[in-house]
């Protein structure tokens, strides 16, 4: 070691050679990345999916600050990046919860730039907490992973979906409309429910392939969740990880 780093205050006092921490390397740096577009609006059977990432958000980004952590915000839509830097300063939660709770989704995603953007502006190694609906191409996702995963980042990704897109429990004609480009199509779910099964199913499994191939921790987690059980199981299996 370094003999400037030595403290020679805590020499004085004890009689023994302490190495001094620097805070930059001692506390977690926690990254949000929040979805914003148009089909985090969606709400099916449960509450949208734009304020299942709010709360969750703002959950974890409130425990991280009062244990001295800092957490940060980055909200992605195709036209805009909007980033909260990180702080663990314990006013600078409003202001992360301000941006949180005026969020409109509108668009199409830019999840995948806004995590290559993320890489490279981050030097040290951080905590990515990414929450979105992942309506993405999964290479293109996997590209962005392995980006992060390069910069050494620890990723955590929680995979939103309201349970009416995992059911698809429709029992009459509908209009489906995409919610990020307007598109619409009549259709008669009953003839197409086992081919939207199949599709689901592998996307499902390609996203989540992507996510375990860049070491990130993968949680399909649908809308109709309790948050308190869902963070409590998530926290714990950190806890337990970082032990291993």
């Amino acid at each position: 070691d370094d003999p400037r780093r030595l403290d020679w205050k805590a020499y004085a006092r004890c009689d023994r050679y302490y190495i001094k921490e620097f805070e930059a390397d001692t506390n977690l740096r926690a990254y949000f990345v929040v979805d914003a577009s148009g089909s985090m609006k969606f709400s099916g059977e449960a509450e949208p999916k734009i304020q299942f990432a709010r709360r969750v958000a703002a959950s974890l980004a409130y425990l991280l600050v009062n244990q001295g952590d800092a957490a940060g915000l980055s909200v992605c839509t195709d036209k805009l990046h909007l980033e909260v830097p990180p702080s663990r300063r314990p006013a600078h939660l409003e202001r992360l919860f301000n941006t949180l709770g005026s969020l409109e989704p509108s668009g199409e995603t830019g999840l995948v730039q806004a995590l290559h953007t993320i890489a490279e502006k981050i030097s040290q190694r951080a905590f990515v907490v990414i929450l979105s609906d992942l309506f993405t191409d999964p290479e293109a996702l996997g590209d962005a992973l392995q980006h992060l995963r390069y910069r050494k980042h620890d990723i955590s990704v929680f995979h939103l979906m309201d349970p009416l897109e995992i059911g698809f429990n429709f029992d009459s004609p509908r209009r489906l409309v995409d919610i990020e480009d307007g598109t619409a199509l009549v259709s008669e779910p009953n003839l197409i429910a086992d081919e939207y099964k199949t599709a689901l199913n592998e996307f499902l499994s390609a996203v989540r392939a992507k996510c375990h191939d860049a070491n990130a921790d993968y949680q399909l987690v649908t809308t109709d969740t309790p948050v308190e059980p869902l963070l409590r199981e998530f926290l714990t299996a950190r806890i337990v990880r970082s032990k291993h």
